[in-house]
């Protein structure tokens, strides 16, 4: 069973940037997607990214494309996302998910295995 910790939120200007991790356990990791997704205050989990196992191909939410970008470390069983230029809107819970799969998926049914969650906050 992989077990997944996320980390790296804080508060932040709009426009700045900050380097969300997400460490799993477990050997097989690397042979697991991934994603992240994001709940803001009385709003529904949202999808923000998703990364494949072995081709590592991602898909982003259209209102994060250009300026989040996701990554793995399969050796460190890490992945990260790093989010920059942003803005007040992407405030929120951010979670790290994985599943046993190679294929990445945009809905968080999903996913099996999920992170505590790290707030972000952008302050304008």
């Amino acid at each position: 069973q992989v077990q997944v910790r996320d980390s790296g939120g804080g508060l932040v200007q709009a426009g700045g940037s900050l380097r969300l991790a997400c460490a799993a356990s477990g050997p097989i990791f690397s042979t697991y997607s991934a994603g992240w997704f994001r709940q803001a205050p009385g709003k529904e989990r949202e999808f923000v990214v998703t990364v494949s196992s072995g081709s590592g191909n991602t898909y982003y939410a259209d209102s994060v494309k250009g300026r989040f970008t996701i990554s793995r470390d399969n050796a460190m069983n890490t992945v990260y996302l790093q989010m920059n230029s942003l803005k007040p809107e992407d405030t929120a819970v951010y979670y790290c998910a994985a599943r046993p799969s190679s294929s990445g998926s945009r809905s968080f049914r999903d996913y099996n295995y999920w992170g505590q969650g790290t707030q972000v906050t952008v302050s304008s």
